[in-house]
């Protein structure tokens, strides 16, 4: 055995570079989270929410077949600068435009009273921010483990992506919401139409800009095949890869628990009557979840990832019980949600703290295993899988909640050019209800998978160290090749 697992290839600068990077993602990304998103489509444009639920249900299913297929043209993608970081050197720009254009289709349509005018203006927008998002997230996800072979390095840039684009994902969201507020308070004379215009404004500039850095400093060293995969091998050796499959299936069950994110936004705006308090609520979560870092080392020495995800699992679900019952007589009063919604917040942060990480890392472990398999690596194929899992989440939440409102008797009405809430009876129990107890337990149906996962211990360790033979022997045969040419 060389010295092999000495070697550092991942300075602190390129780990800083790609954390900002994921930060400006995460600028872009934050109001087009799921909650956001479907206030935005019904409560901004004036969208019925029938149609909203079903364009979100149609590019969810859309992703099924877009998304690995993405993946595939990734991985068949060679050049002198890799076959991810191309990708990220080009879709920034893009990205950026398509963002602006999102968020301002309802200031750019002011004048125009045709819902159907409107709704194939949601479809285009919103299916192009879509498709670009894709051709940028999956290279930049793959991008941790091609960025090399050893566990430390990969953790380091993981570590530093989430930390770095939790606290801007933040401030995002701290600018989303206090404008909010400041328009529908009477605090700043603009309406929400111009609010979400000016955040996609902003979301283009700094988060674009800041997305660009991982195009320009991130290198990719774990070396390819010279061979093209062809798009339908691409997908046979995804489904090969059973650690990897296991994975997938755990995310699919997973994804119910996404009604979190859309009544959270819900609950805000429409029960408590105040978006900015969930900054207050958020505070103590957001602190414990920094602090959570420096122990992720000591973590993962006393439990596996297969341990961790499953302790993710449970907690989740006995925070959103307990919590639920806490507050569910008086879910109408800042004085009781806001303590015990900082309890929930806490619990979540911690646990998706160390989640964020080590499903990455995981991901990026299933590659190895078909690396040593098959000799080939699917970054492309596999993120991209990851990353429809998740856009799913969010689609088919979006898709469900925003069907559920009526159904518990919350509908808008235009009063003055403006979007009104009409509530029921019993509306805004449900979005509670909605918010703190079903998402936790729905979540923790992703448990069941993780029983046959088995990519842990001794056969992990032996998979890296059998693939950092093979690639030092790979390194060293090209380079006789070269001097004897």
């Amino acid at each position: 055995m060389t010295d092999f697992q000495e070697k550092r290839y991942v300075g602190y600068g390129e780990a800083l570079a790609y954390g900002f990077a994921s930060g400006g993602k995460a600028f872009v990304t934050t109001p087009t989270q799921s909650g956001y998103l479907s206030l935005f489509f019904t409560k901004v444009f004036g969208l019925p929410a029938g149609a909203v639920s079903f364009m979100m249900l149609l590019s969810g299913l859309w992703d099924a077949v877009n998304d690995p297929l993405i993946g595939s043209v990734i991985d068949k993608t060679r050049t002198g600068y890799g076959k991810l970081r191309p990708w990220l050197i080009i879709t920034p720009l893009p990205f950026a435009i398509l963002t602006v254009a999102l968020f301002g289709g309802p200031a750019f349509l002011r004048g125009v009273t045709s819902t159907g005018v409107k709704i194939a203006y949601m479809y285009l927008s919103y299916i192009l921010w879509e498709l670009c998002f894709t051709f940028a997230d999956v290279p930049f996800n793959g991008m941790t483990t091609a960025v090399s072979p050893l566990p430390p390095d990969r953790t380091r840039i993981i570590s530093f992506s989430t930390f770095i684009s939790g606290i801007v994902a933040g401030a995002a969201q701290t600018l989303l919401l206090s404008l909010m507020d400041a328009s529908e308070k009477g605090l700043w004379n603009v309406g929400l139409r111009t609010v979400f215009l000016l955040i996609g404004v902003i979301s283009a500039l700094v988060g674009g800009g800041m997305f660009s850095l991982a195009g320009i400093f991130t290198k990719e060293r774990i070396v390819q095949s010279a061979r093209q995969p062809g798009i339908l091998e691409g997908f046979r050796v995804l489904i090969r890869n059973k650690p990897l499959v296991l994975i997938v299936l755990s995310n699919m069950l997973m994804s119910a628990g996404g009604l979190y994110n859309v009544f959270t936004t819900y609950y805000f705006a429409e029960v408590l009557k105040l978006n900015s308090l969930k900054l207050l609520i958020d505070i103590p979560g957001g602190a414990v979840g920094i602090g959570t870092y420096p122990f992720i080392p000591a973590i993962k020495r006393r439990f596996d990832n297969k341990q961790l995800m499953l302790i993710h699992f449970l907690a989740k679900a006995a925070i959103g019980v307990v919590c639920f019952f806490a507050g569910f007589r008086h879910y109408d009063s800042k004085a009781v949600a806001v303590p015990v919604l900082m309890l929930l917040n806490i619990v979540i942060s911690i646990v998706n703290t160390v989640k964020n990480i080590i499903s990455t890392e995981m991901i990026g472990d299933t590659i190895d295993y078909m690396e040593l398999e098959t000799g080939e690596r699917s970054e492309g194929v596999s993120f991209a899988v990851s990353s429809f899992f998740a856009k799913l989440t969010g689609s088919v939440s979006t898709s469900i909640a925003t069907a559920v409102l009526p159904r518990i008797g919350l509908t808008y009405k235009t009063v003055g050019g403006e979007q009104v809430s009409v509530k029921g009876p019993k509306t805004d129990f449900y979005i509670w209800m909605f918010y703190v107890l079903v998402p936790q337990l729905l979540n923790a149906l992703g448990i069941i998978p993780y029983f046959w996962y088995n990519l842990t211990g001794k056969r992990l360790a032996d998979i890296r160290a059998q693939l950092a033979e093979r690639r030092e022997r790979i390194v060293a045969e090209r380079e006789a090749a070269e001097e004897t040419t």
